[in-house]
């Protein structure tokens, strides 16, 4: 399907121009899509891995409350960490991925310095709930992180799809648009050169006749 335009020499050389502006863009959308495909594929499988080390860690955490939980009981064990020892809040900042931006995560840790991770004296409980507190502690930067590379994920596979309606869009509509209607054009042009031609050698064979 052309462009419905003027088939004059004036069209055509405009044409042209968005021609070579049109194929320049597709390349470097097409190069882009590309790249995004690679730093997703990595960061695909860095979620993979995560989530896995996640899930154990969480767990053996768990476990380790189960233990606590049956050692001291349920009453004990909600008394013991009902106070925290420290308030953690977010920090989220933006990193810029190939015109996409990431999320940064970071936590803000509130509390006495120096002071234990555990909200309780160590009279009244027990090993297993210290191994619960200790390992959830070290969990929460692979929960952060996990969170990060999984949002990341997300918008970069926006992306991808915004960037390959873009190319698709280049590729099977405007490009050969832009083709048939150069085409057209052409052949009108030359269509009426021929024409005029035809038309000058009539002339000339007219007046040398007359002559």
């Amino acid at each position: 399907m052309r462009l419905n335009v003027n088939p004059t020499r004036m069209e055509l050389t405009k044409l042209k121009k968005r021609l070579v502006v049109a194929k320049r863009g597709h390349k470097l959308l097409k190069d882009k899509q590309d790249e995004l495909m690679k730093k997703f594929i990595d960061l695909i499988k860095k979620n993979n891995e995560l989530r896995i080390k996640v899930e154990e860690e969480l767990t053996e955490s768990l476990k380790e409350f189960m233990m606590a939980k049956a050692v001291m009981g349920s009453e004990m064990l909600e008394e013991a960490i009902i106070m925290p020892s420290e308030t953690i809040s977010l920090e989220i900042s933006k990193k810029n991925i190939m015109s996409v931006n990431v999320p940064i995560m970071k936590f803000i840790r509130e509390g006495s310095e120096g002071a234990s991770i555990y909200p309780y004296g160590y009279a009244l409980t027990s090993a297993e709930l210290d191994g619960a507190i200790n390992k959830l502690y070290n969990i929460l930067p692979h929960l952060l992180e996990l969170a990060e590379v999984e949002k990341a994920c997300q918008l970069m596979a926006d992306e991808i799809e915004k960037t390959r309606r873009r190319v698709n869009a280049l590729e099977y509509v405007m490009i050969p648009q832009l083709q048939e209607t150069i085409k057209y054009i052409t052949m009108k042009l030359e269509e009426n050169e021929r024409g005029n031609l035809t038309r000058l050698m009539k002339v000339k064979s007219m007046m040398e006749q007359r002559g």
